[in-house]
């Protein structure tokens, strides 16, 4: 479904623009690392809630641009009973506004951010992570 890379917006990209290039990003990332992250779901919103806002000491809802919500692996045991589903945020109005303030293409914010979510999944630090980008197609 490339075809969303290329798509010249008219309007703003709605959760489902966002999604789709959610998805083509996730296809990218390497079959060794996606068959880790098999359950955790993906979820687009506008912006984080109010509990996560607090959570995360945000002054402002445009301060996050995507959050992972989970126990990540290195802090799991084979006996562990998931509590709740291992979810990755991205919040569509934050990369927009951020998308907007840089030359990036909207596809490599949404790349960089959905990588740097998976990341704290695995338990990556961020050199880390910007090795895994490296990695995407």
């Amino acid at each position: 479904m490339a075809y969303i890379a290329s798509r010249p917006f008219t309007t703003p990209p709605s959760l489902a623009d966002i999604e789709a290039m959610a998805r083509e990003c996730y296809a990218g990332v390497p079959d060794s690392l996606r068959r880790h992250c098999e359950g955790v779901v993906v979820q687009v919103q506008d912006f984080p809630d109010d509990e996560t806002m607090e959570a995360m000491d945000c002054e402002s809802p445009f301060d996050l641009l995507g959050l992972y919500q989970g126990v990540d692996l290195t802090r799991r045991s084979v006996g562990d009973q998931p509590e709740d589903v291992d979810t990755i945020f991205l919040y569509r109005r934050p990369i927009l506004d951020y998308w907007c303030e840089t030359e990036e293409s909207l596809m490599h914010v949404v790349r960089h951010v959905l990588i740097h979510e998976i990341g704290h999944h695995f338990g990556f630090s961020d050199d880390d992570m910007d090795r895994i980008e490296g990695q995407v197609s």
